[in-house]
């Protein structure tokens, strides 16, 4: 498991034991301004050290870090902790609604070169995977930088067919405590955190992660 992962791990078992992801959202939200380009773009992926990109599976789940004490993991992992967006119409969607199947998601801005070079090989990988797999693709939209008009002129002037959502209080950023783009979330069908990657992936990367958690 990657250092990034066991990271991740532990800060989403503290925010379990304060109390759940919405305390880390209000802890967090005095902190972040939109706008003011905290959110970087990355770079290459830099996947786990026992990397799913192989399709071999790494051990989000081997390291429960104490999250188990709350109730939210069982003794093998970590619970992604849950958060709301909006799709393109304005409704309400959390990532709890896909439990049952697994789950990708990606953190991304039409702004981020290196989340637009990766969004051919996500859009390849739903219309391969889409009926196995879910996938949210989320933009980070903050109203200024990034707002909803702008992620769906790009989608659509890309034709891109996955689906997109809109993080448009920020919420899945402060529960992910998102600091760089592009960011992808690997959860099993069970809603367990498998893996992530943070940098731009190529095709054969994605696949391999994807493969991980069918």
């Amino acid at each position: 498991m990657s250092r990034k992962l066991k990271t991740l791990i532990g800060i989403l078992a503290f925010i379990i034991l304060m109390g759940g992801a919405y305390i880390g959202y209000n802890i967090l939200s005095a902190q972040y301004s939109p706008g003011r380009g905290q959110i970087s773009e990355g770079n290459n992926a830099r996947p786990s050290g026992n990397s799913t990109a192989d399709g071999t599976g790494s051990a989000a789940r081997s390291q429960g870090q104490g999250a188990e004490q709350s109730g939210a993991s069982d003794e093998d992992g970590v619970k992604a902790p849950d958060f709301s967006v909006v799709d393109g119409e304005g409704n309400t969607v959390k990532l709890t609604d896909f439990e049952g199947k697994p789950l990708v998601v990606n953190f991304w801005a039409s702004w981020c070169p290196p989340c637009k070079e990766e969004m051919p090989h996500f859009d390849k990988a739903y219309k391969d995977y889409g009926e196995q797999v879910n996938f949210m693709m989320v933009d980070l939209t903050d109203g200024q930088r990034e707002t909803v008009e702008k992620g769906q002129s790009y989608v659509e002037g890309q034709g891109f067919e996955f689906p997109v959502y809109f993080d448009t209080r920020q919420e899945a950023a402060y529960t992910y405590m998102i600091r760089s783009i592009p960011t992808t979330l690997f959860i099993d069908s069970d809603g367990y955190l498998v893996d992530l990657a943070q940098g731009s992936m190529d095709e054969k990367t994605l696949r391999g992660y994807i493969e991980s958690i069918k």
